[in-house]
């Protein structure tokens, strides 16, 4: 039976919304700037992964995660950001989504750390062989990357990660109790084999790719 959204429970307003909550935390209005502070910078050259937020010009939302060695991202001055493009599916959502609407919004994550750095501000994609040579591994460089000019930045508190335990070993999920990508993909739209050695030969295709296309 499909969900119906029952209307007379709905948070049409900004007042409602905040009629539910206890006031904002000064520390929490406090601690947003428009630079990227000492701080900020060096929580950004540990962190391995990313995930930046973008929209296209209807509205329609996207997530996509961004991960690399530690200090991938580059920091080019205390309000300017340079995120390598590395080999995906090349269905280019973001960087589609940053051509038609700028506004983007990155969060930065450490393992180990349950606090997180989120970062709001404006991206245009560029070519530039400097930069992108900087930011070359294994001898290959990316195509283009995404600068990104800051106009928030401010520490997350730990909370959600507590919450979730996401970083803790003993809430570790064993991965082999859901299916390979592939076969959901293929369960979930075309239909996966019922050949069980033509889908691990699927399967080992995929692990080969990730191995040949990485960089």
């Amino acid at each position: 039976m499909a969900f119906e959204f029952n209307p007379e429970f709905a948070i049409a307003d900004e007042q409602s919304l905040r009629s539910l909550f206890e006031a904002t935390h000064a520390l929490a209005i406090q601690k947003c700037r428009g630079t990227l502070g000492i701080h900020a910078q060096e929580f950004i050259r540990r962190s391995p992964f990313l995930c930046i937020g973008t929209q296209n010009p209807d509205g329609k939302a996207d997530v996509s995660p961004r991960g690399d060695p530690v200090g991938f991202v580059k920091i080019l001055d205390e309000r300017t950001l340079a995120i390598p493009d590395r080999p995906g599916n090349n269905r280019l959502d973001t960087l589609v989504n940053i051509l038609a609407n700028p506004s983007v919004g990155l969060l930065f994550m450490i393992p180990g750390f349950d606090d997180t750095l989120r970062v709001n501000g404006r991206a245009v994609l560029t070519r530039d062989p400097d930069l992108l040579e900087s930011m070359s591994v294994n001898d290959r460089r990316p195509k283009l990357a995404v600068v990104v000019t800051v106009d928030e930045v401010f520490m997350h508190c730990a909370k959600a990660f507590r919450r979730s335990h996401l970083w803790s070993p003993e809430h570790r999920q064993d991965r082999t109790e859901m299916p390979s990508l592939v076969k959901i993909i293929l369960d979930e739209t075309s239909g996966a084999p019922d050949d069980k050695d033509e889908q691990r030969r699927m399967d080992a295709d995929l692990e080969d790719a990730y191995k040949r296309t990485l960089y």
